[in-house]
């Protein structure tokens, strides 16, 4: 699952914009989970329309509001926008545990394309290993709701991680004494960059 990502960055849609740029990083986030890639853009109707719905399945199921364990879920949201502004618009209101691919990554196109996106929204839901669980299960999600992680999980073979720590803790230990540093490195390198596009007149647009 790591491998998909391996040499690229994604981003926590939370307030700090956390990089996980490591491969420990990537691996405490993804390992031993199923993981939805998010396919999706502002300007579509559609794909506003179906983030609400699957906002509500991905808090229903990681929430310890709702749940006692957060289920075995990751979430990257693909961007599809053609502008930073409208990925951004678009995640605004979306859960901090959502991950994304910054605005210039070329990986978002490339996605599209390995997984053959031909729609959005579109949801590819992936096996640990990194294999095709379900093509597109945004049918199913706005159909059968929660209920369909139960059967992504079994045939999947997710193992159990109940005997696990909690992994989303509000202020966890640092695993190096540079990780502070790295964690905030996507955030400061886009201030930059927004501060050269104001200087340019060009504003954040890539």
């Amino acid at each position: 699952m790591v491998s998909l990502f391996s040499g690229h960055v994604l981003v926590r849609n939370n307030s700090d914009q956390d990089a996980l740029d490591t491969e420990a990083e990537l691996c405490r986030r993804l390992e031993n989970r199923l993981l939805l890639l998010f396919f999706g853009a502002a300007e579509c109707p559609r794909c506003q329309a179906f983030a609400l719905v699957l906002r509500d399945f991905f808090v229903r199921l990681t929430d310890e509001f709702y749940v006692l364990r957060a289920a075995q879920l990751a979430l990257v949201y693909v961007s599809q926008d053609t502008t930073e502004e409208q990925q951004d618009q678009f995640l605004k209101d979306m859960p901090d545990k959502w991950l994304f691919l910054p605005f210039e990554d070329s990986l978002r196109r490339e996605l599209g394309r390995q997984f053959s996106v031909q729609r959005l929204p579109a949801v590819v839901v992936l096996k640990p290993g990194g294999d095709v669980l379900t093509q597109d299960a945004a049918d199913e999600i706005q159909r059968l709701g929660p209920a369909c992680f139960a059967n992504w999980q079994e045939a999947a073979e997710v193992l159990d991680r109940s005997f696990l720590m909690p992994e989303d803790l509000e202020d966890p230990v640092p695993r190096s004494l540079t990780e502070p540093l790295r964690r905030r490195k996507y955030r400061v390198d886009r201030e930059a960059r927004d501060r050269r596009g104001e200087e340019d007149g060009t504003g954040a647009l890539f």
